[in-house]
């Protein structure tokens, strides 16, 4: 098995910080004067509870009911570790609720329930019912997960999914579809052998029975062997029902002439023998977690032409729930469904197999690094294609509405699906694509201030998530101590420690230094102090001579320190058309201002120039760039001679003939608000503004300070653009994920 990329320390600390746990609740109307408080509550509150008491139907339009799933679990069976209990389970179920909102804009609630009776578990998921749209089972053991569910789906009126059983069950069909199509086979006449009759295992085989595979050449085995009929020993009803007459008693036997071989058991499970009597193009779905039955190396060694998909994500093919439940429910959810039933799983999985066939969008190829097309390593649609959302949901509310399981028929699809195209938070798959721009690109970043623990930890992190290789500047006693002090010392073998003391190339980076600054008042005593002593200039030098890709830096010294240190290896200045770019992240919006680094004061072509450099950044980032020159005016008035350099900026452009769109000048609300940008019909963006041009750098820093602090958006940079090399700037209370995120930025050379 491979070496996890996180330390205990690490998976401990991100669900301890920055509070507790992994989600929030926060209220979606205002709650600040007596008034608010007395329509949210008493006596506002009577009219909509009278309401709904006399038409239950409208507790979809009143309450947050129509958008609210349950996941709960007993804890019997909490991934791969066992039975840990309910409360042990409690950290999956919060991030199977995060998965949910991630996803799926699905609002979601961890319940956990301290009970293994089958009978206490049910009463008290059915007496919770009307709180919720849908109820998601997780983590429950077999037998007891199929008692459970059958007993819910007839007792309540609306969805209950275990995904442990039709989660894996609806991708694993998604994928066998297209395997099929690849192979040029018909699941009718398909030889299906499953290995592992638990939860999953059953709940695949039903579904493909329901798609058009035959029981009689569908075997299933478990740790005894094969499920016969007459077998006896360690049989209950829900084996039963899938016994064949065979005269195969073993997985090794039930292998042989097989066309698809589906697992969820164990790792180690399939041999290559077994894998080798397959019949011609076979299927192997070897879905055990964390290691599958047999990996696609080894399959593909014996049988050439094998289609493999396992569980994991580091190997093409993956059978990834998250491609399942978010979207099933979110279509479920959308027509106020009683139920999911098979039609709408199957639905779903074709949906997913259709996407899969089509062309992948330059987004999703650029998140991957890597160009995907529809063949035998990408059966299956990736987890962060952006069209999932749009394209499943519709696919599930559908066949919900066709099977009479939907209680509000959406009456408009092609609206439906454009509210689901806009209901998405964007920044994710921004960073998404970053991340895995930078897996590609693997960059050696140098960090700069190896004598602080957050950067350290930031290094760690970049090195061990499979980024690049991490180079930091400290002294060997130093970082090493520092290590140990933040629970990392394994990891002090695994950094490359760098300094003046043990670099080789120290008197060539002091005489291309001396030969910069000489005539700057600079003898060479002082390169030599700046050049062995000083880590931002030494860390600087080792990027200028090409023995680092990135630099990281400004986690320990204010910007403006950083910068008059950078200038002395970089041209970096203002005049050198060097610019700071910032991005605030925001309740799904990303906005962009510049100049929040290098200009004290612009004039118009500084304006012009910093606006390129910022669509440069959006460009890098994913954005199509939008450029507002903001104001305290709007297109001349107020007058104001302090403004009159932004109403000029735009026409600098004009003449520069550039590609992106821009205007000015306005003030923030007509550049952010398409409302207000009506009231001024010639204007030329064609939406909000995402990026902000500013008059000032003291404007830049109020902005961005006001909205993290008041806002709490999250922020990126500065980003230092128009510099030749690949720097990034921290600030002072940067955090180790801070770090981190400016050391990606580095590494995809944004900027």
């Amino acid at each position: 098995m491979s070496k996890p990329k996180y330390t205990r320390e690490e998976a401990l600390a991100f669900h301890l910080e920055p509070t507790p746990g992994k989600w929030e609740v926060q209220a979606t109307v205002p709650m600040t004067t007596q008034r608010d408080l007395s329509l949210a509550y008493s006596p506002g509150v009577a009219v909509p509870c009278e309401d709904i008491a006399a038409n239950p139907e409208l507790a979809y339009d009143y309450t947050n009911k129509g958008n609210l799933v349950a996941v709960i679990s007993n804890g019997t069976a909490v991934l791969g570790l066992g039975n840990l209990g309910a409360l042990g389970s409690k950290p999956v179920m919060e991030g199977k609720a995060v998965l949910f909102k991630r996803f799926a804009d699905v609002n979601s609630i961890d319940i956990e329930l301290d009970t293994e009776d089958p009978d206490e578990f049910c009463n008290a998921v059915r007496l919770m019912g009307p709180t919720f749209g849908g109820i998601n089972l997780e983590d429950i053991k077999a037998p007891e997960c199929f008692i459970i569910e059958q007993r819910l789906k007839e007792e309540m009126d609306i969805p209950v999914f275990h995904d442990d059983q039709h989660g894996t069950a609806v991708i694993c069909a998604a994928g066998l579809i297209n395997a099929l199509h690849l192979s040029g086979k018909k699941i009718e006449d398909c030889r299906i052998v499953l290995n592992g009759a638990g939860a999953a295992g059953i709940a695949c085989l039903e579904l493909i029975k329901r798609m058009g595979a035959r029981h009689e050449n569908c075997i299933m085995c478990d740790t005894k062997g094969v499920i016969y009929q007459g077998r006896t020993e360690g049989m209950n009803q829900w084996k039963s029902a899938h016994a064949v007459k065979t005269e195969a008693r073993s997985l090794e036997e039930a292998m042989t002439d097989a066309d698809v071989f589906l697992g969820v058991s164990a790792k180690g499970a399939v041999t290559q023998d077994m894998v080798a009597a397959m019949a011609d193009n076979p299927v192997i779905f070897a879905m055990a977690n964390p290691d599958p039955e047999i990996t696609p190396e080894e399959a593909h060694e014996v049988r050439p032409d094998a289609i493999v998909a396992t569980g994991r994500s580091d190997y093409p093919n993956q059978v990834n729930n998250v491609l399942g439940f978010p979207y099933l429910f979110r279509g479920a959810l959308d027509v106020h469904a009683r139920a999911i039933n098979d039609e709408m799983k199957i639905a779903c999985a074709e949906a997913l197999a259709k996407l899969a066939r089509e062309d992948v969008p330059d987004e999703v190829a650029l998140a991957y690094g890597k160009t995907l097309t529809f063949g035998r390593d990408y059966i299956i649609p990736t987890p962060f294609d952006p069209r999932l959302i749009h394209r499943i949901p519709p696919a599930v509310a559908r066949a919900g509405m066709d099977t009479g399981a939907a209680r509000r028929p959406i009456v408009d699809m092609e609206a439906y699906e454009e509210t689901l195209k806009v209901r998405m938070d964007p920044t994710a798959s921004i960073l998404r694509g970053i991340n895995t721009r930078a897996r590609a690109a693997q960059a050696r970043m140098i960090f700069a201030e190896g004598d602080d623990p957050r950067v350290l930890r930031a290094a760690v992190m970049y090195q061990r998530s499979g980024l690049g290789k991490a180079l930091v500047v400290g002294r060997d006693t130093d970082v090493k101590q520092k290590l140990e002090i933040a629970g990392l010392g394994d990891a002090a073998r695994e950094l490359e420690i760098v300094n003046a003391a043990n670099s080789r190339h120290l008197q060539s980076y002091k005489d291309f230094l001396y030969e910069r600054l000489q005539r700057k008042g600079m003898d060479r005593q002082d390169i030599h102090r700046l050049a062995a002593r000083d880590r931002h200039v030494f860390a600087a030098l080792m990027l200028a001579h090409g023995h680092g890709d990135g630099l990281i830096t400004g986690a320990t010294r204010k910007s403006a320190h950083v910068m008059e240190l950078l200038n002395h290896v970089f041209d970096a200045e203002a005049g050198d058309g060097a610019a700071g770019v910032t991005a605030l992240l925001h309740k799904g919006r990303i906005v962009l201002i510049a100049d929040t680094l290098v200009h004290e004061w612009p004039d118009e072509n500084d304006l012009a120039d910093i606006a390129e450099r910022a669509a440069d950044v959006a460009r890098h980032l994913g954005l199509e760039p939008r450029v507002a020159f903001v104001s305290f005016s709007t297109f001349g008035y107020p007058n104001s001679e302090r403004a009159e350099k932004m109403h000029i900026a735009p026409r600098v452009l004009d003449a520069r003939g550039v590609s992106f769109e821009y205007e000015g000048e306005m003030t923030v609300d007509v550049a952010l608000n398409l409302k207000a940008q009506e009231a001024y019909p010639f204007q030329r963006l064609t939406g909000p503004a995402n990026i902000l041009v500013v008059p000032a750098r003291h404007s830049a820093s109020i902005s961005v300070k006001l909205m993290q602090e008041m806002a709490g958006a999250t922020v990126i940079g500065p980003i230092l653009a128009g510099v030749d090399k690949s720097i990034q700037i921290c600030s002072t209370n940067a955090t180790a994920n801070d770090i981190l995120n400016m050391a990606i930025l580095a590494a995809c050379k944004v900027g």
